[in-house]
């Protein structure tokens, strides 16, 4: 699964150098902003057929927590 939500960081973003770990945060990634971050939550809703709750984004602080809730609704 990681590889592919790295596909989706990279095509979101529009870097195909970009590296993220499960520290990442909006902080570290300069396209990061709030526009790109729902253009992000849709893509990972579309590739994987899930959807996040309000509150799951919100919580969400970094990349790993965001793998987290992801891997809990593919169970």
């Amino acid at each position: 699964m990681e590889p592919r939500i790295l596909d989706i960081f990279r095509e979101v973003f529009n870097n195909p150098d970009l590296e993220i770990t499960d520290e990442t945060t909006a902080a570290d990634v300069k396209e990061w902003d709030s526009f790109n971050h729902l253009s992000l939550i849709m893509a990972i809703e579309d590739e994987f057929t899930v959807s996040f709750t309000t509150k799951e984004i919100g919580q969400a602080a970094c990349v790993g927590d965001l793998v987290q809730v992801l891997e809990k609704k593919l169970k």
